[in-house]
């Protein structure tokens, strides 16, 4: 595996990370316009970088924590030597399926694609770990899909009622989940008891408890638990937190104090299904009762909410797909929440996955992360007529990285009573980042279900979208959200500029902006506590880009 290895940050003092982050931030300033600063919130990050109160740690974001590399398989299977032609005519989701199954069967491998266009009547499917899908690249090789997931796996209710589409915002025509995971899903759409789709299964109780926590502060990267016998080296595990009647774990997720004491959560019903919160982590060593995570704490753990370290359904872990295109059939964009299911590709109840040069195009939804964790997507392209969520974060998915990707402008004019989101973020869904992209149009979408500690940097957007979200859910924004270096080309102000709106927020280095006709009121009464830095600036903070920047901690 390429990139950097280290697991385990704890060790670090406060002097050199102090040291390191000046370093890249007064790197960055060096050789650049006179106009570049350094603002005062980064000098402060530098010097409590896990406990900041705007910003959150998003270092060790992505497949392997953020790795340059991606693992590269040796090839074990080539589709053409099951079937599939490159003709454009024949169906070749049988063929390309056998072949990643057989991937799967050899304990993982990579299964190529090469050169040409090969037609799919079906979904194309990756459910065994450490199996990497290769095309020749997103230029070269493609994947064109006849049908949707209505057509292929049926009608998907909302588990919330009404006749809404929940292939409006589930499942891909690239599908990269577990097997276990796939088939109960597909069971409950089949019967129509519309599922949870996270780390717990369908009714969220196939779990079991294989230790108690004590008590710990957010940042931390160790752990006190009762009993260490069931855990090991390299193991993934869900840390639980659950609420208590006063709903002081949302409390705490949206920064505390008065202006969340006073929010009225209980009506919130949506949003209470999401609790009890599931993070999912790699134990990275196990001394006696102190475990070390390979990531540090997102949350305080407190006895009143009940922590425990628990298992969950099996994941899928190290598989990938690259160098790719998916063009579904053009057809017109469905009206809004009714979406048939031309959608593009999918992780789900995957973990240490990647999606590297690919590009779907005609999609009703672009990309997925659906209770998906420590997942990197490079290089990645939404493209052609138009979708509802080019890229959508939900079902507690955390600690992923989406970096170099595109939102392409639609190539046929919207539809009535469709609608565009954009890079969508929900259902305490954290510390996830987007990271140098190109959005010429969309917005920074959240759908409510309280998403915090997530980071937008080094992005021009092209801000034409509108957010989503039921008020059920509740809060558009939790704490520690970070917008830093964004570029709006059109200046309008909607979930750009969020110091007025999120809690414990961080605006920095952002150009002037308006409000437009989607104007937004703060969920939470009072003092935000956030902060706004480098206002009415283009490309002058330093450094420019927060993720990288944490990186050189």
């Amino acid at each position: 595996m390429g990139g950097r290895t280290d697991m385990g940050k704890a060790h670090l003092t406060r002097r050199a990370l102090l040291g390191g982050a000046t370093a890249v931030a007064l790197g960055a300033a060096t050789g650049t316009a006179a106009a570049a600063e350094v603002p005062a919130l980064w000098r402060e990050f530098t010097r409590t970088p896990f406990t900041h109160p705007q910003i959150p740690y998003i270092g060790r974001a992505g497949c392997h924590g953020g790795a340059a590399c991606f693992p590269r398989r040796p090839a074990v299977a080539d589709v053409t030597d099951f079937g599939a032609v490159p003709d454009g005519t024949t169906d070749c989701a049988p063929a390309i399926n056998r072949a990643i199954a057989a991937a799967g069967r050899a304990g993982g491998g990579t299964v190529t694609i090469p050169p040409g266009t090969f037609r799919i009547d079906g979904l194309i499917r990756v459910a065994d770990s450490n199996v990497v899908v290769r095309g020749a690249g997103s230029d070269r090789t493609k994947l064109y899909a006849t049908k949707n997931l209505t057509e292929l796996i049926g009608v998907y209710g909302s588990r919330y009622g009404g006749d809404k589409s929940a292939w409006s915002w589930a499942g891909g025509l690239i599908w990269l989940t577990p097997q276990a995971r796939w088939d109960s899903l597909v069971a409950a759409i089949g019967a129509r008891a519309w599922p949870f789709e996270g780390w717990t299964g369908n009714r969220r109780d196939e779990w079991t408890t294989l230790t108690t926590v004590e008590p710990a502060r957010q940042g931390s990267w160790t752990l006190t638990v009762a009993d260490s016998r069931r855990l090991r080296p390299g193991q993934l595990v869900l840390l639980r937190l659950a609420d208590d009647p006063d709903h002081t774990l949302l409390e705490h997720m949206s920064g505390g104090g008065p202006g969340p004491q006073a929010y009225y959560w209980d009506d919130k019903t949506k949003l209470t299904s999401y609790v009890p919160y599931e993070w999912p982590v790699r134990v990275t060593r196990v001394h006696g009762r102190r475990v070390t995570l390979e990531r540090p704490l997102p949350l305080d753990v407190r006895p009143e909410w009940d922590p425990r370290l628990t298992t969950h359904v099996p994941e899928l872990t190290g598989s990938g797909v690259e160098g790719l295109t998916l063009e579904a059939v053009e057809t017109p964009q469905s009206p809004h929440l009714l979406d048939k299911g031309y959608n593009g590709v999918v992780l789900q109840c995957a973990y240490d996955c990647w999606l590297d040069d690919v590009t779907v195009r005609h999609v009703d939804n672009g990309f997925g992360l659906v209770a998906a964790s420590a997942c990197t997507l490079r290089g990645t392209r939404v493209s052609g007529r138009g979708s509802h969520h080019p890229y959508f974060c939900r079902e507690g998915s955390h600690d992923n990285l989406i970096e170099d990707f595109t939102i392409e402008e639609r190539t046929v004019p919207a539809p009535p009573n469709t609608q565009l989101h954009g890079i969508n973020v929900e259902g305490l869904s954290s510390h996830n980042v987007w990271s140098r992209g190109d959005m010429r149009m969309g917005t920074f979408d959240s759908h409510r279900g309280l998403p915090f500690a997530n980071v937008r940097t080094d992005i021009t957007v092209n801000n034409n979208g509108r957010h989503g979200g039921d008020a059920s859910a509740g809060p558009l924004f939790g704490a520690r959200f970070t917008h830093w270096n964004v570029r709006v080309t059109n200046g309008r102000a909607g979930l750009m500029r969020i110091d007025g709106l999120a809690p414990y927020s961080a605006t920095v280095g952002l150009n002037t902006v308006t409000e437009f006709d989607q104007t937004d009121v703060p969920d939470f009464a009072g003092d935000l506590h956030s902060r706004l830095e480098l206002y009415g600036t283009t490309d002058a903070v330093r450094p420019r880009n927060l993720y990288e920047a944490q990186r050189g901690l």
